[in-house]
């Protein structure tokens, strides 16, 4: 087993993506790859949960915030594919199949696991029963495209502090490991709001911690990469929360600073996708805390592809 220890996302990712580029060389699905196996993580500052690691690595900050209300409401509406258009390519018959949000919010149709879990912790806080199952046999051996790459999370409240641990069957290092990690850790936050509990440490384990041989130039670029800051608090109360994340998505006024800046990020992306550029870059600079600024380099990062693109094509029609 392969152990590692960071304050925030940002080191823990270094970590993960330098033990991942020395794996054993695997193909599944014929995709060159390097592996590891059986990897234990440990986020000692969940709320340092957004990735900013340039030039080597850049995430979308309105992606991370969209994909954590997407799961959060119990969707699996195909909204999400105007923040990432890769998901597509997961659809069967445009849906996501293995969406977490319908599981975690409405398992078999009967079971809202996430406010079970706060209603077990409640009842007893020593309870080792808090748990959200997402991978499901009796769906995923049907052979659709998108099959959960998470089982499940458990909670455990001890000393006043709630731990939260996941257990992934794979993760890809590179492209969905800080994504995956900025919605655990806001999971693990509103969890600990609800039980008015302090923040614990966040263990992630994963069975085959993994990077496709594609992405290794780019992870030789990961250097010299600064903490990440801490995100504004989440926590929030119970009742009113289908209707917060409703404000959120539309991009409207929440009355809470940390959704707020979720909600803004959100709506400056879709004015910047709609092609809205100016007004998207002056509501991306008003955003208070760390997701305004990766917003701006984000859209910095989209300018210069699109640059590139234009060069490499003039040069071919030369």
């Amino acid at each position: 087993m392969s152990k590692l220890i960071a304050d925030s996302v940002a080191e823990l990712f270094t970590g993960a993506v330098s033990l991942a580029r020395s794996g054993e060389k695997v193909s599944p699905r014929g995709m060159a790859t390097r592996e590891v196996l059986d990897v234990t993580m440990r986020l000692t500052q969940p709320r340092a949960r957004l990735l900013y690691a340039p030039p080597a690595r850049l995430v979308n900050p309105a992606f991370a915030a969209a994909e954590t209300v997407w799961h959060l409401s119990g969707s699996d509406a195909p909204w999400i594919f105007g923040y990432n258009t890769r998901l597509r390519q997961y659809a069967d018959d445009g849906l996501l199949r293995g969406a977490y949000g319908p599981r975690m919010r409405n398992w078999a149709g009967k079971v809202d696991q996430l406010h079970r879990i706060v209603e077990i912790l409640q009842h007893d806080p020593d309870s080792r029963r808090a748990t959200i199952q997402l991978y499901d046999p009796a769906r995923d051996a049907a052979g659709h495209k998108d099959v959960p790459c998470t089982l499940g999370f458990r909670f455990h409240l001890r000393g006043g502090r709630l731990h939260m641990s996941t257990t992934m069957r794979g993760q890809d290092v590179w492209i969905g490991m800080p994504y995956d990690l900025y919605f655990f850790t806001t999971l693990q936050e509103l969890v600990a709001g609800w039980l008015d509990a302090d923040l614990g440490d966040y263990h992630h384990h994963v069975d085959s911690l993994h990077i496709y041989e594609r992405d290794l130039e780019q992870a030789d670029a990961l250097t010299d990469v600064a903490a990440s800051s801490v995100m504004p608090e989440l926590v929030t109360p119970w009742d009113g929360f289908e209707q917060l994340l409703d404000r959120t998505q539309a991009g409207e006024e929440t009355g809470h600073p940390g959704w707020q800046a979720m909600a803004q990020t959100m709506r400056s992306y879709r004015l910047w996708k709609g092609g809205q550029r100016e007004q998207a870059t002056r509501i991306a600079g008003a955003i208070r805390g760390p997701l305004g600024g990766a917003l701006i380099a984000w859209y910095s990062e989209l300018t210069h592809r699109v640059g590139s693109s234009l060069t490499t094509a003039t040069a071919v029609r030369r």
